[in-house]
C-alpha cells in the first residue's frame, strides 16, 4: 500500500514538473513574475516577524528597566529598615531585592539575546530586499530582451519571408483591382446621368450649324 501511494505521489510530482517545464518554455517571463510575487510575499512575512521582534525587544526592555527600578527601590528600603532596626521589614525588603536582582539579570540576558537575534534578522531581511530588488531589475532586463527579440522576429518575418511578401503583393493588387472597379462604376454612373443632357446639347449645336449653312 505504501509503495502504491509513493508511486502515485511520484507520478503526480513528475506530471507537475513537466507542466511547469512546458509553462516555462511557453512563457518564461510569466513564470518569473510568479516566482517574484512569491519572493515578495516571503519578504513581507519576514518583515512582519521583524515587527514582532521589535515589539518583543521593547517589552523586554520595559520589564528589564522595571526590575532594575524595583531592585534599587527594595535595596534602599532594606537599608532604611536595617538602620531603623526593623528586622522583619529588612528581611522582606532584602528578599524582594534579591528577587528583582535575579529577575533583572535574567531579563538582561534575554534582552541581549533578543537584540542579537534582531540584528541577525535585520541583516537577512536587508539581504532579501536587496536580492528581490536585483531580481526585479533582472526581470526588467529580460523583459527588454524578450521584447526586442519578439519585435525582431516579427520584423524579420515581414522583411525576409517570401510568403509574407507574396501575400502583401496580392493584397495590394486586390485593393488596386477594387479601386479600378469602383472608379469604373463611378464613371459609368456619371455618363449615365449626363448622357441625355449632352445629346440634347449636341443636337442643338448641330441645328445651329445647319441654319448657318443654309444661309
Amino acid at each position: 500500500m505504501t509503495n502504491l501511494i509513493t508511486r502515485i505521489k511520484d507520478t503526480i510530482m513528475a506530471d507537475l514538473h513537466s507542466a511547469l517545464d512546458q509553462k516555462e518554455k511557453k512563457n518564461p517571463i510569466a513564470l518569473l513574475n510568479q516566482y517574484l510575487r512569491q519572493s515578495e510575499q516571503e519578504t513581507e512575512k519576514v518583515g512582519k516577524l521583524l515587527e514582532r521582534q521589535y515589539k518583543l525587544k521593547d517589552e523586554f526592555t520595559r520589564e528589564y528597566q522595571h526590575a532594575l527600578e524595583l531592585s534599587e527601590k527594595r535595596k534602599h528600603q532594606a537599608e532604611i529598615a536595617s538602620k531603623a532596626g526593623e528586622v522583619e521589614l529588612f528581611q522582606f525588603a532584602s528578599a524582594e531585592y534579591q528577587t528583582y536582582v535575579s529577575r533583572a539579570e535574567r531579563l538582561g540576558a534575554s534582552l541581549e539575546q533578543v537584540k542579537a537575534q534582531l540584528g541577525e534578522l535585520e541583516r537577512k531581511h536587508e539581504e532579501m530586499k536587496h536580492k528581490l530588488k536585483d531580481m526585479n531589475i533582472r526581470r526588467l532586463e529580460l523583459m527588454g530582451r524578450e521584447n526586442v527579440t519578439r519585435a525582431n522576429l516579427q520584423m524579420n518575418q515581414v522583411l525576409d519571408s517570401n510568403t509574407y511578401s507574396d501575400q502583401s503583393v496580392a493584397r495590394f493588387q486586390e485593393i488596386e483591382d477594387y479601386l479600378d472597379r469602383l472608379e469604373h462604376q463611378v464613371n459609368s454612373s456619371f455618363y449615365r446621368n449626363t448622357i441625355d443632357e449632352k445629346i440634347a446639347q449636341l443636337e442643338k449645336e448641330m441645328k445651329v450649324e445647319e441654319s448657318k449653312s443654309n444661309l
